[in-house]
């Protein structure tokens, strides 16, 4: 009996202590990417128990009509100011670049302080309350995205490229977020979304004592250089401004944000789209329930997928990477058209949360490659709120055109529209390539 707790205590620490060998690879320990990787799973995870209290709020305990006039007007009230204040998240970020740690901790404690608001919201169906918190929360997430993308070459250690680095982020980040998700899901079944959004509350307040912990050196104390910076875009206004719109990110970082809204669209088309025809019986071969866990496992596959081979291919060209995951979501959607069943649902949605993954994490070696840091926060801004607002319309267009169309004809229009963008930049790629003028042979 005197051994059995230490033993008991080896073994619940054994997940901690070979997670921990895993994020400390390759001196990771040393730059604090380890630290970073194990603080943006801890915020993923935060980001599932709040995806599924809100879904838990807004879908499965209503009828399907009224699911759907809830789940368009939380998109809606959400994501309008969401695209009216998200381009000030980056400026405001690079204005503060010697405090990112305490930025990150602060978005940390105030989503870990909504959360609790929300928990009683979703509790006495108080709608004024939840959709303004919840704008906040996405706000909140997204400045912490921001924030993260732009320090990760701080801590990037000598024999980790840019895409390796970020993948292993990512690929952390989804299976804590898988793991959360499972949690929550049974927590929310036993006792109810609330209690979903009161256990959220201390995981990001603990994650935000560890923001704080991360090493100085992502801060970057350059308030001299800003104004610097500043007095000689006044007086050559050719050099680029602090303000990032998507015409002055440069063609390279253009394109790429280009493929992945087409990407993000028809992965949020998917997700509503097929939900929907789900719970309207209209997509048959399983019970709804068992058609909808399978098709949230082929996504969570399909981004794990994502995340491992971005480390295959990070000697390749970033912005080849994210033109390829275009043209094989658009075959497998075209594919899915002409056949379509739930399998074929299956695949697509695999492949469309394979490509967005994939896609994503070589857009941010582009953008951390292409952009100076001065300015890079602000860019990652324009990077988040291009996608946001992407995958909101395509859940819209989902939403909208799962009430009157088949499954067929749904993915046809989708198709379309993935086609036409991959030719689009195809195209636009050749024309810039033509242009570039070869150096002088010497």
């Amino acid at each position: 009996m005197v051994d059995f707790w230490p033993k008991v205590v080896r073994a619940v620490g054994a997940p901690g202590r070979a997670t921990r060998r895993l994020t400390h690879a390759n001196g990771a320990d040393r730059t604090g990417l380890g630290r970073l990787i194990e603080l943006t799973a801890a915020h993923s995870a935060g980001d599932a128990l709040i995806t599924v209290s809100l879904a838990g709020a807004l879908l499965f305990r209503l009828p399907v009509g009224q699911a759907r006039g809830q789940v368009a007007l939380y998109l809606l009230i959400t994501m309008v100011p969401f695209a009216v204040v998200a381009p000030f998240v980056g400026p405001v970020l690079d204005r503060f670049r010697s405090g990112r740690r305490y930025i990150m901790a602060g978005t940390l404690f105030a989503r870990g302080l909504l959360c609790w608001g929300m928990a009683g919201a979703v509790h006495s169906s108080d709608a004024l309350t939840l959709f303004p918190s919840a704008l906040a929360v996405l706000v909140l997430s997204k400045a912490y995205n921001v924030s993260r993308a732009a320090i990760m070459p701080s801590v990037l250690p000598a024999d980790i490229p840019l895409v390796t680095a970020n993948a292993r982020v990512s690929l952390f980040a989804l299976v804590s977020a898988g793991v959360g998700a499972a949690l929550s899901t049974g927590v929310a079944a036993l006792a109810g979304p609330e209690w979903v959004l009161r256990a959220t509350m201390p995981l990001f307040i603990a994650a935000g004592v560890v923001a704080v912990r991360l090493p100085r050196h992502v801060d970057s104390p350059d308030v001299e250089m800003d104004a610097e910076a500043d007095a000689e875009a006044e007086a050559a206004p050719s050099r680029p401004s602090r303000w990032r719109t998507i015409l002055s990110v440069g063609q390279v970082v253009g394109e790429a944000m280009t493929a992945n809204a087409a990407i993000r669209v028809q992965a949020g088309f998917l997700v509503f789209f097929l939900l929907f025809l789900v719970q309207d019986h209209h997509l048959h071969g399983l019970a709804p329930e068992a058609a909808l866990t399978l098709l949230a496992i082929a996504a969570g596959g399909g981004g794990l997928a994502g995340a491992a081979v971005a480390s295959w291919v990070r000697s390749r060209s970033p912005l080849l990477t994210v033109l390829v995951t275009l043209a094989v979501t658009t075959v497998t959607t075209v594919a899915a058209a002409f056949f379509f069943s739930l399998w074929t649902a299956l695949v697509v949605a695999l492949v469309g949360a394979f490509a967005q993954s994939l896609g994503k994490l070589a857009l941010d070696a582009i953008v951390q490659r292409e952009i100076g840091e001065e300015v890079r926060s602000s860019t990652f801004g324009v990077v988040e709120t291009l996608l946001q607002i992407a995958w909101v319309f395509g859940g819209l267009l989902g939403l909208v055109m799962s009430l009157f169309t088949p499954g067929p004809t749904g993915l046809a229009v989708v198709s379309a529209g993935l086609a036409f963008s991959f030719v689009w930049l195809l195209t636009h790629r050749r024309r810039r390539l033509a242009t570039v003028t070869p150096e002088p042979a010497h």
